[in-house]
């Protein structure tokens, strides 16, 4: 006989409702967010420390540090509205950052995977 408590997990498992939902932000392969990042009246953000960014990044972007105390104020700065696109090192602060985004009224946030570890274009330091 099977006990109440089962026959609700099951219940649960069958419809999916222990999966995590799909994030509020796209994630996209480095082809995908280079080919995005082309258009005009986006947002780049490079998410990773100043001494990182400074070492080398993707041309036009803007650097907010996720690690940072003051995240929150400075992405409050940005305009909600323009296509976000977010990257990192390798992808997980992006994540993390995209969340923050999303969850601070960004429409369309994107975060891209494996970060600028998967990046192939040259990076730039001006």
């Amino acid at each position: 006989m099977m006990f109440p408590s089962t026959f609700l997990l099951l219940i649960f498992a069958m419809f999916g409702l222990f999966q995590n939902p799909a994030p509020a932000y796209k994630n996209l392969t480095p082809a995908q967010f280079a080919a995005a990042v082309r258009q005009s009246g986006t947002v780049l953000l490079d998410v990773r420390r100043p001494d990182e960014f400074a070492a080398g990044h993707l041309p036009g972007a803007v650097n907010i540090d996720v690690t940072a105390p003051d995240f929150g104020q400075r992405i409050a700065q940005l305009d909600k509205t323009k296509p976000t696109y977010v990257y990192c090192r390798s992808g997980a602060r992006s994540a993390r950052a995209a969340q923050q985004l999303t969850s601070a009224g960004f429409g369309q946030v994107s975060n891209m995977l494996g970060g600028v570890l998967d990046w192939k274009d040259p990076l730039t330091t001006k």
